[in-house]
């Protein structure tokens, strides 16, 4: 008795081990995961935000402006429409200039600016080839004068969100790599503590699916609970940001969360039960001589 126990101290130590190894490595991708979709969603809200201007026409009716109201309103590209009045963007004008409220009409004698729309897009027509399928039959509406695309706005912000985006993919990309390597070298210790008695189920003439079911049931025992530490440890994280910051609790909602937390669960199980398979194959193939 005294024997068995101490032989199954190592075992235990090494599947503790085995488990604590996988949850770290679980909590670390589940963190870029969850940096990914607040980068998305920054991106997102950054990029619903710009669009391009409509300047009314210096003839333009009350029934003109009215209309291409109602039509911004109801328009599906349209994330939010502000209208200006003629006076409005003059206050604005003088405001961003630091000029004088009266210097620019009373050098002029009168106001030269005119009424205008800002039309901001849903992130998805936020790129030039869209807007400017937007604007094309825009600028054809009566009463319609001028429309200003943010063209330089638009192309850098891309162009940074989708810098950002290659980045945390290959950085994503590279640590499932490296997560499955150490969860493999991991899986692989707690089947080599076992290497005798797998020598020895063989010897009494078991199966090589006999013998791997335990293997394999158990590590898929110690994916789910790495898992389960991983995202109860995410959690705690979430609620701690967003406690500090309310900010990061509108850029990962937890909806989206649930899924990050349902793919780590999956890939958990998924590395630990192929490590397991490929360890316990390694070790079926060896004699008596090479288990030292």
């Amino acid at each position: 008795m005294k024997n068995t126990n101490k032989k199954s101290l190592p075992i235990l130590g090494s599947q503790f081990t085995a488990t604590v190894s996988v949850a770290l490595v679980l909590l670390i991708l589940g963190v870029i995961a969850l940096m990914g979709i607040a980068a998305k969603n920054a991106g997102d809200d950054i990029r619903s935000h710009i669009g391009f201007v409509v300047i009314m026409d210096e003839t333009a009716t009350d029934t003109q402006t009215a209309a291409l109201k109602s039509l911004w309103q109801n328009a599906h590209y349209v994330s939010e429409v502000r209208y200006s009045s003629a006076d409005e963007v003059l206050e604005r004008w003088n405001s961003t200039m630091a000029e004088d409220g009266d210097s620019i009409t009373a050098m002029l004698g009168i106001n030269p600016f005119f009424p205008e729309f800002e039309i901001a897009v849903k992130s998805q027509y936020s790129n030039m080839d869209s807007l400017e399928k937007i604007v094309a039959p825009i600028r054809k509406l009566e009463g319609v004068g001028d429309v200003k695309l943010q063209g330089d706005m638009v192309r850098s912000i891309n162009a940074t969100v989708n810098s950002l985006a290659i980045v945390l993919t290959f950085v994503a990309a590279a640590l499932l790599l490296i997560s499955f390597v150490l969860i493999n070298n991991t899986v692989r210790l707690t089947v080599y503590a076992r290497r005798f008695s797998i020598h020895t189920m063989k010897l009494v003439g078991a199966t090589a699916s006999f013998i791997r079911r335990p293997f394999i049931i158990s590590n898929i025992l110690n994916g789910i609970v790495a898992a389960f530490i991983a995202i109860a440890v995410l959690c705690g994280v979430l609620f701690y940001a967003g406690s500090v910051e309310p900010e990061i609790t509108r850029l990962i909602k937890w909806d989206e969360a649930s899924l990050v937390f349902a793919g780590v669960c999956i890939i958990g199980i998924i590395i630990c039960t192929l490590s397991a398979l490929f360890a316990t194959n390694r070790y079926l193939r060896l004699d008596y001589d090479n288990l030292f």
